[in-house]
């Protein structure tokens, strides 16, 4: 599953893609995102305006997964929208916009060693921006590590489907759900969760393009 990602554009190209209103996320810089790390997203506040913001990678588990366990590190791939643990969080206000401009999947080199898998949208911009289909929820408090105790933090995290042809041949179980097209964006964000599950599935074969890193 991706836990590695990667946004190479600024705040403005988020802004304007999205549409979003106003940005609350400052003048951050592009790189690497790690899972329980911040990153941007794009969500609608109190009064339903598109902002540019940042969450930390990795929504709440289920109650089965922290049995027996002092942490909650967080989910950062949801694939099973039918769970009553992520329906609560599948209407237009807790979906959100990850910004990437590459992703990663597990591999391994020619000696067997792990390696990353970098893939992204095909085209001539080397570093093209889409988004990942997102959910997040606001101030949650959990002991995320140990050494920091209790916190509280608005967390994130993105769906996954059935891979294209290009992320099968390296990951064949999942891939994160990609946004390309300004009606997909509207339609995540504002449709009932009836129309917008129709968003869970995979890129078409060759929209994407296996990179040699993620710049």
């Amino acid at each position: 599953m991706c836990n590695l990602y990667s946004i190479r554009k600024g705040p403005a190209a988020i802004l304007d893609l999205a549409r979003a209103m106003q940005n609350e996320a400052g003048n951050m810089e592009g790189g690497d995102v790690y899972p329980d790390y911040a990153a941007p997203i794009v969500r609608t506040n109190e009064n339903g305006d598109r902002i540019l913001a940042t969450a930390r990678w990795g929504m709440p588990s289920p109650a089965f997964a922290l049995e027996g366990r002092k942490t909650d590190r967080g989910v950062t791939n949801i694939r099973n929208t039918r769970s009553p643990h992520w329906r609560r969080w599948l209407g237009p206000e807790n979906r959100c916009l990850v910004p990437l401009t590459a992703f990663s999947e597990p591999g391994r080199d020619a000696r067997g060693r792990h390696e990353p898998v970098w893939f992204r949208l095909t085209g001539e911009d080397p570093a093209p921006l889409a988004f990942f289909a997102g959910i997040w929820t606001p101030k949650w408090t959990s002991v995320r590590k140990v050494k920091e105790g209790p916190v509280t933090a608005d967390l994130f995290a993105f769906l996954t489907c059935e891979p294209s042809a290009e992320v099968a041949a390296v990951h064949p179980k999942a891939m994160p759900v990609i946004l390309t097209e300004p009606g997909e964006y509207e339609l995540w964000m504002s449709a009932p969760w009836e129309r917008a599950a129709a968003l869970q599935r995979p890129l078409a074969d060759g929209a994407l393009t296996v990179a040699g890193s993620a710049d």
